[in-house]
């Protein structure tokens, strides 16, 4: 399943694991009206799915809202962009996993892994701004590891991850990219879909970037 398969990163990924013979359940706000910000839109659409999936795959996120730019500066914050944030960004994937606990298996080995990013790391954090951003996906980060822990208890084969894709060409980073170097969402996707086809429960609790490497919290 595939939360957010109408954007860049998640058609990318519908389309690689379709193309291997794997069936894949696409839902977005798009596509389908599913809107994680609203827990009824989430418990509707995840209420009518049916069986167990050996993955599900949060793609949904933005950098920039409502036309609220990352900040440069403590000068630039808002009540708003920080609310927003948090409501796509952390509060969407933790309703999104909250009801589709029943869809995975209690025995099985099964992938639950969201979109997260590299400037959401609090060791990795060197050069300040992106307040909105940054907390919103280090909120995330707490959500995905303190779910782990408990669903540890319940799904003992059950991976929980949070990953960092790097510069992706899509829309959404179009106007951040700088020098960074950038790949393609289909490029993006082979490489997110290897590191998870890599993960062993063991994983579970942990952040990977696109290369399998474990990112500091």
């Amino acid at each position: 399943m595939i939360i957010g398969s109408s954007g860049g990163i998640g058609s990318a990924i519908c389309a690689a694991l379709a193309a291997r013979g794997t069936e894949v359940t696409g839902l977005s706000r798009s596509g389908h009206g599913l809107d994680v910000t609203d827990e009824a839109s989430v418990a509707a659409h995840l209420g009518k799915l049916e069986g167990q999936y050996d993955l599900i795959f949060v793609a949904t996120g933005a950098l920039d809202i409502d036309g609220a730019q990352p900040e440069k500066s403590l000068k630039a914050l808002t009540a708003k962009a920080l609310a927003d944030q948090f409501a796509l960004n952390a509060i969407g994937p933790a309703l999104v996993l909250k009801h589709a606990v029943r869809l995975l298996p209690r025995r099985d080995c099964a992938v639950f892994a969201a979109l997260s990013a590299r400037v959401g790391s609090i060791g990795d954090n060197r050069l300040g701004g992106w307040y909105s951003y940054r907390t919103a996906k280090a909120a995330l980060n707490q959500i995905l590891h303190g779910a782990s822990v408990e669903l540890a208890r319940t799904h003992r084969a059950l991976t929980v991850v949070a990953l960092h894709p790097g510069t992706v060409e899509t829309r959404f980073s179009a106007d951040y990219a700088d020098h960074n170097p950038t790949v393609s969402a289909d490029a993006a996707a082979a490489n997110l879909l290897q590191v998870i086809g890599g993960l062993k429960s063991a994983d579970t609790g942990k952040f990977f970037d696109w290369q399998g490497r474990e990112v500091p919290w």
